[in-house]
């Protein structure tokens, strides 16, 4: 059967509706696949065919996510996260400060932390050399947002899954493809921190009160930190430099992150000599990516009802007929799901479910489409229906007000990264 365009548009408008309403998410994107497959002329069976056949479909994205949970997991409880952290900090020095604090978020999300728990871990000690320095709560809040965005689109996590298993693409050749925009958003985070340094509440006393204690925490050295990360990356790049220097060896090695990021997790755990802390971190990187996995599921229920419509090849034509170019369908749809959701992870999903059909149906070459979505969806994806908003905030001490002072400049961070991807893989 084949679902009126105009139920499914409902369906997806019901789902935001209620994820706005603060309904769990998960519950919301059921609840509207539901009504748009009931008002498009389904049976309740043919519903529930719809629901099964589009969760399905996602199957692969979690069994990857949940893999990444490995790594999530020894990166953020063995310490290894705050480790790197410091020692850019501490050896860029003060002089460096905001550079350095963006850096460090990038790196964090880079590797595979969570971009909230990257900025949790980063904002200890922004707080600390914000103190000393007499940069505000808003430009530090702004160096690690920023950086983190940055970090968020060259990273194994979730968002960045979900965008190359939308799109069928390699995960490497998308990290690799959102290098530059995401260089490039580090350094408009880097300006934008620079020039409001001095605007805002200062950091107090009391912000960094307590750290002292924290601080004698001993974590791993950063010789052993670094294992897991690097070993990661080493190995998701083997395939792709194989393919550009024509290396026949390197080609061959074609083992998916399925593989690679829990191994690389494992070999690190052991590297730091924490490996009968290995089953604590793994079950801590589980639980991390239960919520992701559950939104995984709902988003492929939403992107079955819109695939079983008559929806994308409305949305080519409506494209087509206007005149505009089809290329800003795939930084538009990530955007305005990302804002719905105020989740980059949740609004690539549903951006990628939804409209990769008719993106592609204007010729955009996948990698390109997958690159324009993921960039889009960090415009606005830090909004105050969402936790991250909510928990940056706690993180930098700041109230509701002030928190949202910053929501402008993060934009812009956001909106480069994602100007720089259509320039460079839908015009140029």
């Amino acid at each position: 059967m084949t679902i009126v365009w105009w139920a499914a548009l409902i369906g997806l408008a019901v789902a935001i509706i209620l994820i706005l309403c603060h309904l769990n998410a998960v519950y919301s994107l059921l609840l509207g696949t539901i009504t748009g497959a009931l008002i498009g002329g389904a049976s309740l069976a043919q519903t529930v065919d719809i629901i099964v056949t589009g969760s399905q479909s996602v199957m692969g994205t979690v069994i990857r996510v949940l893999a990444a949970g490995v790594l999530a997991g020894v990166m953020m409880e063995s310490g290894a996260a705050d480790t790197i952290a410091r020692t850019i900090v501490d050896r860029l020095g003060d002089r460096l400060a905001i550079f350095a604090l963006a850096l460090a978020t990038m790196i964090i999300t880079g590797v595979g932390v969570f971009i909230p728990v990257a900025v949790l871990i980063v904002a200890p000690i922004a707080l600390e050399v914000g103190q000393r320095m007499h940069i505000s709560k808003l430009a530090l809040l702004v160096a690690l947002s920023g950086g983190g965005k940055a970090g968020n689109i060259i990273s194994p996590n979730p968002n960045t899954i979900a965008a190359a298993k939308g799109f069928n693409v390699e995960l490497s050749q998308l990290m690799i493809a959102d290098f530059i925009p995401a260089v490039c958003g580090l350094i408009m985070t880097i300006i934008l921190a620079t020039l409001l340094k001095n605007k805002g509440a200062q950091v107090q006393s009391s912000d960094v009160e307590g750290r002292q204690s924290d601080q004698t925490q001993v974590g791993p050295s950063l010789k052993s930190a670094i294992v897991t990360p690097l070993l990661a990356v080493i190995l998701l790049l083997i395939n792709p430099i194989g393919n550009i220097f024509h290396i026949e060896l390197l080609q061959s090695f074609q083992v998916d992150a399925m593989y690679i990021l829990p191994i690389a997790g494992i070999i690190g755990t052991l590297a730091m000599g924490k490996g009968h802390q290995l089953l604590a971190y793994t079950k801590a990187g589980m639980a991390r990516m239960t919520d992701v996995v559950l939104i995984l599921i709902g988003a492929g229920a939403i992107a079955g009802l819109i695939g079983v419509s008559n929806l994308p090849a409305e949305v080519v034509r409506l494209v087509q007929s206007s005149g505009i170019s089809g290329t800003f369908l795939a930084p538009i749809s990530g955007i305005l799901m990302a804002a719905a959701t105020a989740s980059t992870s949740t609004g690539v999903i549903l951006a990628a479910g939804s409209f990769s059909k008719p993106i592609l149906a204007f010729g955009i070459p996948a990698l390109s489409a997958a690159v324009m979505v993921h960039t889009g969806a960090t415009v606005i994806d830090h909004l105050p229906h969402g936790n991250y908003f909510h928990v940056t905030a706690n993180a930098m001490k700041m109230t509701f007000k002030e928190r949202m002072q910053a929501v402008v400049w993060e934009t812009g961070v956001g909106l480069t990264m994602a100007v720089v991807a259509v320039l460079m893989y839908g015009i140029l």
